[in-house]
């Protein structure tokens, strides 16, 4: 082949990369930031990979695969639609989907959360006039409050447990006053946004089967997994998930979000990378995060410009204060948007147009009261 022949093929290739790649701006975002951190700051690509904690990222994995087959199996669908049959006022119905939310996040991560309930409300919202949006709102803020709980509700949660090296027990104990207060606070936000109207639901007829063999080795091997996790042998563990459901349910494992972990991936490299610049080392250590309290500070104010996860991967490197940083960036998952992936999650889930506006009338002065309550408790 000639040297024209291979530059050809070379630039077709990448091409189709950054087509893939551009796709997902979160992902577009990383791949730039690092090709202009190895251009200013240039360090053997081979070591690149030595950058991520991959502790973190198998167990994710994991996560993923067990979260999927639980979606799968129609379990969740069919249990929601069996409480919503409870249901007759819309003050109760949003009470019920916030519950039932936040519930969801703290063991199925506040993105499985999310891709379960807020379908479901726009299936109820199909039967009976909504308040689709403050709907929408609410639920973005409970998988928010309730994923605080334990290190299976969000991915900085599963970081900071992995790195900071405390027992799941122990995690979630830590994590309950500020989880309690913040639902507390939702719970009154929730009462206040919507009214007692009579609600009628008798339209939804439709019958939701579940996949209970699908369902219970799920939920089984899900119990067994997070116990390996916490024992840290994610990796052998992982390996024999995957092994066992592309021999039995392949489309579990081809169906989860690999892009997320590639995202995760990626997060780890660049900011890690980003981290060692002398300036922004010396920049982050001159703020004197040492201090419980700074550190809270730190995390809930960056993540409203770069979103939780990065923000408590970057801190990390500068304080060892799991707990106070744990505070920090759950706090900061309100506020702005970007302040967690959820949100927008949940902003584009909803279809919704001029969701914006509406969406950060609530959420910032949220996020304000719930820094004056993390204060308060960290």
């Amino acid at each position: 082949m000639s040297e024209y022949n291979i530059n050809r093929a070379r630039t077709e290739l990448f091409a189709r990369l950054w087509r893939a790649v551009s796709k997902e701006p979160v992902l577009a975002i990383l791949v730039v930031a690092l090709i202009v951190l190895q251009i200013a700051h240039p360090r053997p690509w081979m070591s690149l990979p030595g950058l991520v904690d991959w502790q973190t990222v198998l167990t994710l994995a994991g996560l993923l695969i067990l979260t999927k087959a639980i979606e799968l199996s129609g379990f969740l669908m069919w249990a929601a639609h069996r409480l919503v049959h409870h249901i007759h006022g819309e003050r109760t119905l949003a009470l019920l989907l916030v519950a039932l939310a936040a519930g969801l996040s703290t063991v199925l991560t506040n993105d499985v959360a999310l891709f379960a309930v807020v379908p479901l409300a726009l299936s109820l919202h199909k039967l009976a006039p909504l308040p689709i949006k403050r709907l929408v709102i609410v639920i973005a803020l409970a998988v928010n409050a309730g994923s605080i709980l334990t290190p299976l509700g969000n991915p900085q949660n599963l970081f900071l447990w992995q790195t900071g090296g405390v027992g799941f027990p122990a995690f979630v104990w830590a994590l309950l006053p500020l989880c309690a207060a913040l639902m507390a606070l939702l719970g009154l936000v929730t009462f206040a946004m919507f009214r007692a109207a009579p609600l009628d639901l008798s339209g939804d007829v439709e019958e939701h089967r579940v996949d209970r063999v699908l369902c219970g080795v799920s939920v089984l091997a899900f119990a067994v997994f997070v116990a390996l996790a916490d024992a840290h042998h994610a990796g052998p563990a992982l390996a024999a998930l995957a092994l066992v459901f592309l021999l039995w349910r392949r489309e579990v494992v081809f169906k989860i979000d690999w892009l997320l972990l590639l995202v995760f991936v990626m997060m780890f490299i660049v900011l890690r990378s980003a981290a060692a610049l002398p300036s922004i080392h010396s920049t982050i250590a001159h703020l004197g995060i040492g201090s419980a309290v700074r550190a809270y500070a730190a995390g809930a104010v960056l993540s409203q410009g770069i979103s939780n996860v990065p923000a408590a991967i970057v801190l990390a490197e500068f304080s060892k204060d799991w707990r106070a940083l744990a505070f920090g960036v759950s706090v900061g998952g309100f506020g702005l948007a970007i302040g967690s992936l959820a949100n927008l999650i949940a902003v584009r889930l909803s279809g919704e147009k001029g969701m914006w506006m509406p969406f950060h009338i609530v959420s910032i002065p949220f996020w304000i009261v719930a820094m004056i309550i993390g204060w308060a408790l960290v």
